[in-house]
């Protein structure tokens, strides 16, 4: 983080000219009794950082784009950057889905099991399992 205590600008260093920065979310840090959370990290550093701001208390405004229901499109921050210098961009996620094991494979497995530890084994290391939860 590069800290400019004169201006009051607290901003991430990933967030730099030669890397794209990411709004990834509900963290908030405490920096000399002030909250911030990532979201504000932009505001901090924009010439136009007054539209970041409530305007009673000066304390930083948090995201609309989850905040608001329903949810924005693009962020107020996005459409209110008055150097274009925040975009918008939606981010896909693959996730991969976890096998469901079929019963038949079961099968096999619990035999290979008692093939090779046998029955007796393989039942007093479930009931083991069991007492533990």
């Amino acid at each position: 983080m590069i800290i400019n205590e004169q201006n009051d600008e607290w901003v991430a260093v990933r967030a730099t000219d030669y890397s794209k920065a990411e709004c990834d979310g509900r963290r908030t840090y405490t920096i000399k009794g002030r909250e911030f959370s990532e979201c504000s990290f932009c505001g901090t550093i924009c010439p136009a950082r007054d539209l970041f701001k409530e305007p009673d208390s000066g304390l930083p405004l948090k995201c609309d784009m989850c905040e608001s229901d329903p949810p924005l499109e693009v962020p107020m921050c996005v459409q209110a950057c008055q150097h274009e210098a925040l975009t918008y961009e939606e981010k896909e996620v693959w996730v991969e889905a976890e096998e469901q094991v079929k019963p038949a494979e079961m099968e096999l497995s619990l035999k290979s099991l008692i093939d090779k530890y046998g029955l007796e084994k393989l039942a007093n290391t479930v009931a083991r399992m069991a007492q533990k939860g």
